[in-house]
This record gives structure tokens, sequence and C-alpha cells, in this order.
């Protein structure tokens, strides 16, 4: 087998969008232990936070206290922990078979900075990688993941094969993750599933950051802006009034 990757220059971020504020108990907190454990036994640095915890306003905008609202956590204290992290693990319970609200407000204000630009002027997401873990008792594992690691590629971040985990229990009412005797924990399959998902995880963000990120080449939008089209024939111009 090849030698294992040094991977004690990365950073994650683990954000738990349960609806559960701390210090109650979080069946997909108990899931995101297993892979943060993982990472930090081969050297990554993991930080992990709640948003529920956090007033955090709703919106598109990279700062909504700018829109209206009295308060927003965003720009002063969740999203520097984003712009850090080389890599980014979203986890969420699944309700009436969809993400929770709160995985949909992360979403939202990742999306508000997605026209932020990095370093070589590629869209800010640019040269981080993604995951996504799942708890509950009812359908809909890959339909929520679809929808996290959708979004997540959509603005910039790159993702890794097997990118997401999960864990339900028997359709309906039932023990959830952390309960005893729900087989959560001893499940072969999810651990397995998070087990690939983590070192995929770190793999990809290796070599991510060994290459220096993705090129700067046919994707930086300033130089598209100036008129630089990297090889395309563009068509009549429609301008688009989104600045996205």
């Amino acid at each position: 087998m090849a030698a294992e990757p040094d991977y004690s220059d990365l950073t994650a971020l683990y954000v738990n969008c349960t609806l559960k504020r701390s210090p109650e108990v979080s069946n997909t907190q108990g899931l995101m232990d297993s892979s943060i454990r993982l990472m930090r036994e081969h050297g990554v640095s993991v930080e992990h936070l709640r948003l529920v915890d956090h007033d955090v306003a709703t919106g598109v905008y990279p700062d909504m206290r700018e829109h209206g609202w009295a308060a927003d956590a965003w720009p002063d204290a969740i999203w520097p922990k984003v712009a850090a992290a080389d890599i980014l693990v979203v986890g969420g319970p699944i309700w009436l078979g969809d993400n929770s609200s709160v995985t949909k407000r992360l979403i939202e204000r990742l999306y508000a900075m997605s026209s932020e630009q990095n370093a070589k002027g590629q869209y800010v997401y640019y040269g981080k990688v993604g995951g996504a873990i799942i708890t509950g008792n009812e359908d809909g594992i890959k339909h929520c993941a679809s929808n996290i690691l959708y979004s997540l590629q959509h603005i910039g971040f790159t993702i890794p094969p097997a990118a997401d985990a999960g864990w339900i229990g028997e359709a309906g009412p039932g023990p959830s993750y952390l309960d005893e005797g729900s087989g959560g924990p001893e499940n072969d399959f999810t651990n397995r599933n998070t087990t690939f998902m983590t070192y995929n995880l770190m793999h990809l963000a290796h070599l991510l950051k060994q290459a220096g990120g993705l090129p700067a080449i046919g994707n930086v939008r300033s130089a598209w802006d100036a008129g630089e089209h990297f090889g395309y024939v563009p068509t009549p111009e429609h301008p688009n009034p989104e600045y996205r």
C-alpha cells in the first residue's frame, strides 16, 4: 500500500445543522464525531459548531445587518471559520424527507459569499473540499446529501468520491442514532461510508493543497470581465443582471 500522506497542514470545519441548541443531545453530532475523531487522529486541525447556537440571520447577502436584520453572527463569527477551512462538512437531520431549515440557511449564507474571490482571482471556494453527513429515522439520506453536495460544488467546492455518509433507523417513529439499542453506532454500512468519506475528504484536500489549489486558467472572473474569454468564442452578449 502507498504511504499515507501527511494531513497535518489541513484544517476542517464541521457545521452541525441540527435544530437542537447546545447542550441538548444531537444525533447528527454523534455521527459527525466519528468522522471528526478520524481526522484528528491523522493530524487534521478540526473545529465544529452548531449553527443554531449562533444568531445567524436568514438571507443571501454577506451581512444581513445591511438588509434590515438587527443582528447577524455570520460575517464575524461563522464566515471566518469557513474561509479558513480546507474541508467543510455539512451535517444535519432529515425532517419530512428533506434537509432541516438550518441546513438550508447555511447553504444560503455560503451562497452569499460565492461572488468573493481567492488570491488567484477565482471564486472563493475554489480549492476547498466539501462533504455531507445525514441522520434521521425516515428515508432521505441520498436526497438530502445530493442537495448539499450539489449546492457546494455549484458555488466552487470540490467534491471527492463517496463524499457523504448517514444513518437512518426503521421508517417511522423509532430510536435515533445515539439512542440505546438503535444499532446506529454499530452499523457497518454507516461506519464504512463514514470512514471512506473522511479519508476521501482528507485525500482530496491534501492533493489540492499540494498542487496550490485549482489552476487559475479559464476560471478567473476578473479576466473574463476584462475581455479574456480563454478561447471561447462568445455569442452576442446578453448581460445577466445577477452579480453571481
